[in-house]
């Protein structure tokens, strides 16, 4: 802060010119350059499998709807769509995304509502598999017979 209240001199003539000279200059060096690309806007997709969203480039987008016929699917949906094309019988994109969507929503009406229940049905499941494997393996070997229990008969009227 100055305290003296006293006007500034005019600027000599000469640097007044050159600065004149210098501004056409640095606009005929900017042209000089090229201009740079149109950056691609970038908007939100919405997984059709998971509802997943995410922001991506319209050609991005368009490119992915162009592999999953027509419909967007986020990384991890992809990856379990191509699993599923590879490991299964020939089948269509349209069948595999539709296939994924409905694990997705499967996943979403039982383990995210209620994951102590969706644990429970999975223990099920592993327990149910496990006894149809035995029972297929014991129906292979030959059983032998019971004709009289382990246990002693316990006689509770006497004691």
């Amino acid at each position: 802060m100055f305290t003296n209240d006293l006007p500034l001199p005019p600027l000599p003539l000469q640097s007044e010119q050159k600065l004149r000279k210098v501004v056409p200059g640095v606009s005929y060096e900017i042209d000089k350059y090229e201009t740079l690309e149109a950056i691609d806007e970038v908007k939100q997709a919405e997984c059709e499998c998971c509802g997943f969203k995410e922001d991506c480039t319209q050609d991005y987008i368009l490119k992915v709807k162009n592999s999953y016929s027509g419909n967007w699917v986020c990384g991890l949906c992809s990856e379990a769509v191509k699993q599923r094309l590879a490991r299964g019988p020939k089948m269509a994109m349209q069948e595999a995304v539709c296939s994924q969507r409905d694990v997705c929503q499967e996943f979403n009406t039982t383990t995210r509502i209620n994951p102590k229940l969706a644990l429970t049905r999975a223990m099920r499941e592993i327990a149910k598999r496990s006894c149809e494997n035995r029972r297929s393996k014991n129906l292979s070997t030959s059983r032998l017979p019971r004709n009289t229990s382990c246990v002693p008969r316990i006689d509770l009227i006497n004691h």
